[in-house]
């Protein structure tokens, strides 16, 4: 018979001060990872994220549920001196780790910040999740995702050329701030194994777009020339990015000189393999364009369909571009066990992408309604009396 293992952070509690998405959603795949997780919420309204919508799910918005549920809520106001001390002492009491991303000083205020809390328990871990960092003139200014986006390079280089600038229609900056606390956090509980002692550990936005851009800040650090803009393609391989067919657009990545000469044969246009201009990536990628417009005449003269399977037979790394109704309904999707469902049934979300000895943490539970657990400060309250 198998018997499920505990997850890995069973019996580890987590406090989150934070609202939006950075701080929940490191809350989030701590808690997916096994962690108790108490959400801390202003009274008036809760966490911004609930009125992101629509859609809206039992009165919450559907991104709300994707990256809080499984979690307790207290509803509280910082403000209230006797509720800032009740959640202190719940935090000395109970927690292993606070995540927060208030403002540049909003925790201190309410003697909730790393030096305090940790001076009252020094095995805990606390992570800072700001705008811009912990140093820097711009340390105190309040940052978004597009706003850090445009910031930190990114819109800089995304789309094609001539086209309007756009940012990544993804909050890439608050979800990889997110995944880079958690990646913190991990490793500040795996050393306090061996130390016994806690440490704050800080990430930001800011720093999070600048890791993002790294290939394209060491390729200009080198080379002085400014990142391009290629549209669905990349600047360092040739070719490796969507076409148009006759009567559908796919993606092929032939991203070596191999792949490259199998592909021409497929197009049967073999000689483009032979020629100067296109013989190796280097040499492609300074013909871009002119080689770009020869394989598009190609694969414009079928249909996806044909050069997809084409493809595939020889062995070219290749795929359709899906609308994500497609993405949810296909079979390896499914295979892969990766949307699922809260313990009660509202809302479908998708899982925690990584398993463990083959199985996903699939324990789900319900997104918590605003204050459902306020019972946790109340329970405080005697335990101090």
């Amino acid at each position: 018979m198998n018997v499920t293992k505990p997850l890995p952070l069973a019996g580890v509690c987590v406090v989150e001060i934070g609202h939006s998405l950075a701080a929940p959603y490191a809350g989030m795949i701590l808690g997916s990872l096994g962690a108790e997780v108490i959400k801390v919420e202003n009274a008036e309204g809760g966490d911004y994220a609930r009125d992101w919508g629509p859609p809206f799910i039992d009165g919450a918005a559907a991104l709300f549920h994707a990256i809080n549920h499984g979690k307790s809520s207290i509803a509280m106001s910082l403000a209230d001196q006797r509720e800032a001390g009740l959640l202190r002492e719940l935090i000395v009491q109970r927690a292993d780790v606070v995540l927060q991303n208030l403002k540049a000083g909003g925790v201190e205020k309410y003697g909730l910040g790393a030096a305090q809390l940790m001076a009252a328990k020094p095995s805990l871990v606390y992570c800072n999740l700001g705008a811009f960092g912990t140093s820097g003139p711009l340390r105190d200014k309040p940052g978004y995702d597009p706003l850090v986006q445009a910031l930190g390079g990114l819109m800089s280089f995304l789309g094609g050329p001539g086209e309007p600038l756009s940012r990544i229609p993804v909050s890439v900056n608050d979800m990889g701030t997110g995944l880079w606390a958690a990646i913190g956090v991990l490793a500040a509980l795996f050393r306090r194994q061996a130390t016994g002692a806690g440490e704050a550990v800080s990430v930001s936005l800011y720093e999070t777009a600048i890791a993002w851009g790294g290939v394209q800040i060491a390729d200009y650090l080198a080379s002085g020339v400014l990142p391009g803009r290629w549209g669905s393609g990349t600047a360092a391989i040739v070719p490796h990015q969507a076409f148009e067919c006759a009567d559908a657009t796919i993606m092929v990545a032939a991203g070596n000189d191999g792949l490259f000469r199998r592909l021409c044969g497929v197009l049967d246009i073999a000689a483009l393999a032979d020629d100067p201009r296109f013989a190796t990536n280097g040499a492609r990628v300074t013909n871009r364009e002119a080689l770009i417009a020869r394989l598009q005449q190609a694969f414009g003269a079928k249909p996806a369909a044909h050069w997809l399977a084409t493809l595939d037979a020889a062995g070219i790394p290749c795929g359709p571009i899906q609308s994500i109704d497609q993405v949810v309904v296909h079979e390896q999707t499914r295979a892969l066990d990766l949307l699922k469902t809260t313990s009660d049934g509202a809302a479908t979300i998708v899982g925690l992408p990584i398993s463990f000895d083959g199985e996903r943490p699939g324990a789900i539970g319900k997104t918590p309604k605003l204050g459902e657990h306020n019972h946790l400060l109340a329970q405080t309250a005697q335990e101090t009396h």
